[in-house]
């Protein structure tokens, strides 16, 4: 026998019924389970013939495919060609890649965005309502996705791409809110209307967490007059330069660990036009290129907030905590595809978008209501290594559908420990 490899065994196709990502059929009755098809359906007009395709049909593989770790459309023929798991999730209607595409593009134009926020809005809204849990911190951050294409605006990171904004629940990484913007659109743009979004969406919230692209009046302002606490990233315009040299109480900082660091922390009182007065935590250090030319340079860092239930340290740990929210931007963008636009068409992207972020809001969803706790912190990397790339094979017994599954006992108890909890969610 001629050798196919180094290695001694022979490859031959089988027109068995395999699946090498038995996992998958989880997630898809997670999305079931939170009435995301029903979702779709009200947010989407019905195709006008009955030869169409529904928005389902094409939004329910993108999903899989991005969840099992598909990064662009051309992926969805693994899960076309995955005849096994097409199978036991009842994917029988399967649009080509180039019709998707055309999808996308054609949705896109047709407000497919607004529907898909509408959907994603209402899931976040359901994990929410079902996790529990008392007050919720607010955390608004914006990232740059790069691109190459023509249409695609420069970012203030010199690069050419795209700019969307997002809110996440500091307590359980949810994604509340997104908008999908242009990269020539700046963070603080808009800014209110998106943070009074998301708190329709969510009235639970009480502290606003941002970098400075939200140190604005209005934005304070409204806090105060709502009551809501803010932890927000100053600019250190003219007025706030003057405010530092009101500090003197100056005081060492040490971190969460209680080891000193090289920062000192101290607060002054500032105001805004239309504003209440409220305090700066102002951290300074010694720099290093300053002291070349002033005998006794630093650099700052400030902090407005309106939280006088914290000390100046408390209140610069609590804002440190905000940089887990790059981890869910991560999580989006790396984890589920989408530092990468498939289109050179804007409106195209931004639908696109919305899908990853309903995919990785289904993910959340997965850990925090059906997985048990120690799987909360895990990435979707993690999750595909360890609990989506599942083989096994499909078999039928009578009028029964098996999908036997090459894993440890351990394995198989925690799947039918989960869809016991899905089962029970309804």
């Amino acid at each position: 026998m001629v050798p196919q490899g180094i290695l001694p065994f022979k490859l031959e196709r089988t027109d068995e019924l395999l699946t090498s990502r038995g996992g998958l059929t989880i997630f898809a009755e997670t999305m079931r389970v939170l009435q995301v098809e029903k979702k779709i359906r009200a947010a989407f007009p019905h195709p006008g013939s009955n030869r169409g395709y529904e928005a389902w049909s094409y939004i329910e593989p993108l999903v899989l495919m991005l969840i099992g770790g598909g990064r662009q459309v051309e992926d969805l023929r693994e899960i076309r060609d995955d005849q096994a798991l097409r199978s036991l999730i009842g994917l029988d209607r399967f649009p080509s890649s180039s019709t998707v595409g055309d999808w996308l593009a054609r949705w896109g134009k047709r407000g497919g965005r607004k529907a898909m926020n509408t959907v994603n809005e209402d899931v976040a809204r359901t994990i929410v309502n079902r996790t529990g849990g008392g007050d919720y911190t607010l955390d608004i951050d914006g990232t740059v996705i790069e691109s190459d294409k023509e249409k695609a605006e420069w970012t203030y990171k010199k690069v050419k791409g795209y700019q969307p904004i997002l809110g996440f629940l500091a307590e359980n990484n949810v994604c509340l809110a997104s908008e999908f913007r242009p990269g020539n659109i700046p963070g603080h743009s808009q800014a209110l209307k998106f943070f009074k979004r998301c708190l329709r969406l969510c009235p639970k919230i009480k502290t606003l967490r941002s970098d400075s692209a939200y140190y604005q009046a209005d934005i304070i302002g409204w806090c105060q007059e709502k009551k809501l606490g803010f932890t927000i990233t100053a600019d250190q315009n003219n007025s706030v330069k003057e405010a530092i040299r009101t500090v003197r109480d100056w005081t060492p900082l040490v971190d969460k660990k209680d080891r000193p660091t090289d920062r000192e922390v101290g607060t002054a009182i500032h105001t805004m036009p239309e504003t209440e007065a409220f305090r700066l935590v102002v951290q300074r250090w010694r720099d290093p290129q300053l002291l070349l030319f002033e005998p006794n340079g630093y650099s700052y860092y400030i902090i407005a907030t309106n939280r006088d239930d914290l000390s100046a340290r408390e209140v610069v740990l609590f804002h440190n905590q905000r940089g887990e929210v790059e981890n869910s931007i991560k999580e989006l963008k790396i984890g589920l595809g989408m530092e990468r636009m498939t289109s050179g068409d804007f409106k195209a992207n931004a639908l696109w978008f919305a899908i990853g972020v309903l995919a990785y809001n289904l993910a959340a969803a997965q850990k925090l209501l059906f997985l048990s706790p120690e799987w909360k912190t895990k990435t979707i990397s993690s999750v595909r290594w360890q609990l989506i790339q599942l083989a096994g094979r499909l078999v039928r017994h009578g009028r029964q559908v098996i999908l036997r599954l090459a894993i440890s006992k351990e394995k198989m108890a925690l799947l039918l420990e989960t869809r016991g909890r899905i089962t029970a969610f309804i």
